[in-house]
């Protein structure tokens, strides 16, 4: 969900979970005990199996895993006589999940007020030390959820998603696979508005701000010098829209290295300047025009919708502020009207042929759940606009892939891929809320969860 909700009404801040980080009780997490060591091989048993790029499901499947890979999966694969053997019955496989669009180092407290107050307090409360903190916090429910990949697109402080992605990586913590941006480059401000200019200079925590090409260029070779693997781009912020030459000489040079562009731009003149400068996907784009969205199509850039349902919205921006029953609708019916633009933009890019990624753009503490559970609430957005569920898979999944340039790695269960593995009781392709309730998680070989965890229940019990 993304800052322009706070139109509607604002969005805040909290400072929680860190204390999970040091819980160790999650059912199936073995990360302290592999000092480094492979797993094994093994072989997954289950009533189904979803072939995401086929939209079918396979009965009675086996998938064997030897250490991080997948070797074998299909109907009638043999068992391996080393092979530890995890049967999960009557459940349905899936590769794990991917959200193209996330913040794990952020965290707003809904009931709060002023997004930009909010965000300052994170910067000065939390600062760049502890703020990884409370990126594993938020990563590990990524994982319990089944989301085993993520873009994390800025707002993470100096390189605090480095830091998270390299400590996932060494197995000091668990989480998703990260592909980390550092600081977003931006226009003077960064998505700032209204701060006073004694505080200004704390914004280079935040954002890289550039002013003209070669601020631009230097920005893009700093941001791969801190560890970044791809570049995230704020194209506006209100009135604040970075030229049509900056964004070419971003492109240029993170193209060159082979490395991929993120443009939040959720304006018409911006998704325009972003599209024409050759990005690789385009965040938001709330407003998009169809000729834009055309060039989209033939460019093959993809639009990462980070769209609620209204359900979310009113939970998240209304019901905690709602002051009276008569400010409650009247906030409601807001995000009824701006969820139908959502719907109608979708249903647009989907009809031009733009290639589609799931983003959840999700940055705040949802009363109830896990960061992972809100995250996967954008797939039931999807749904509301009409989205087939076989096409909402293959958004968090194929076409996720796809777009982190990991299509012969990630996204598919099939053998040399990784063994990102995730189930559920339910068919998704019938019903995509089914998504919602992941009881089995493996990631590169290791499961990280086949129950519910302690972490999911300390995450409810505020």
């Amino acid at each position: 969900m993304h800052r322009r909700v706070r139109r509607l009404l604002g969005s805040t801040w909290l400072i929680g979970l860190l204390a999970l980080v040091l819980n160790t009780t999650s059912a199936g997490s073995s990360y302290q005990q592999r000092n480094g060591s492979k797993p094994g091989v093994t072989a997954i048993k289950a009533a189904r199996m979803i072939e995401v790029k086929s939209d079918t499901a396979l009965a009675d499947v086996t998938v064997v895993v030897d250490g991080d890979r997948i070797v074998a999966a299909g109907t009638n694969v043999p068992v391996p006589a080393d092979a530890r053997v995890i049967d999960l019955g009557d459940a349905t496989l899936l590769p794990g999940l991917i959200d193209s669009h996330t913040h794990l180092l952020m965290n707003l407290d809904p009931a709060i007020g002023d997004e930009d107050a909010s965000n300052m307090l994170t910067l000065t409360a939390l600062g760049n030390v502890r703020r990884p903190l409370l990126g594993a916090a938020m990563a590990r429910q990524d994982l319990e959820a089944g989301i085993t990949t993520v873009r994390d697109l800025g707002n993470s402080g100096l390189n605090g998603d480095v830091a998270l992605r390299d400590a996932i990586n060494s197995g000091w913590v668990p989480g998703p696979r990260v592909f980390a941006s550092t600081r977003a480059l931006s226009a003077a401000g960064g998505q700032f508005s209204g701060i006073t200019q004694e505080a200004q200079p704390i914004i280079a925590n935040e954002y890289a701000v550039i002013s003209g090409v070669e601020d631009a260029r230097r920005a893009v070779r700093q941001a791969f010098f801190d560890g970044a693997d791809l570049i995230k781009v704020i194209v506006n912020t209100g009135p604040r829209v970075l030229t049509l030459e900056e964004m070419q000489v971003i492109v240029e040079e993170a193209h060159r290295v082979k490395k991929k562009v993120a443009a939040h731009a959720d304006s018409e003149q911006a998704t325009r300047i972003a599209v024409d400068a050759g990005v690789d996907s385009v965040e938001h784009a709330y407003t998009v025009s169809d000729d834009v969205l055309k060039d989209m199509a033939a460019k093959h850039i993809f639009l990462v919708p980070t769209d609620g349902s209204v359900d979310a919205y009113v939970d998240l921006f209304v019901r905690p502020r709602a002051k009276s029953p008569e400010e409650f609708a009247a906030g409601r019916k807001g995000f009824i009207e701006f969820a139908r633009g959502n719907h109608d933009r979708l249903a647009r890019a989907i009809k031009l042929g733009v290639p589609i990624a799931a983003g959840s753009d999700m940055y705040h503490a949802y009363p109830g759940k896990t960061r992972g559970e809100a995250s996967l609430g954008v797939l039931r957005a999807y749904a509301d606009a009409g989205m087939r569920p076989p096409d909402i898979i293959k958004a968090a999944t194929v076409n996720a892939a796809e777009l982190l340039g990991q299509q012969t790695s990630l996204g598919a269960i099939e053998p040399k891929m990784l063994a990102d593995i995730i189930a559920v009781r339910q068919d998704p392709l019938k019903d995509i809320a089914a998504l919602e309730h992941v009881v089995f998680v493996m990631k590169g070989g290791e499961v990280f969860k086949s129950g519910e965890t302690a972490s999911r229940k300390a995450a409810i019990s505020r």
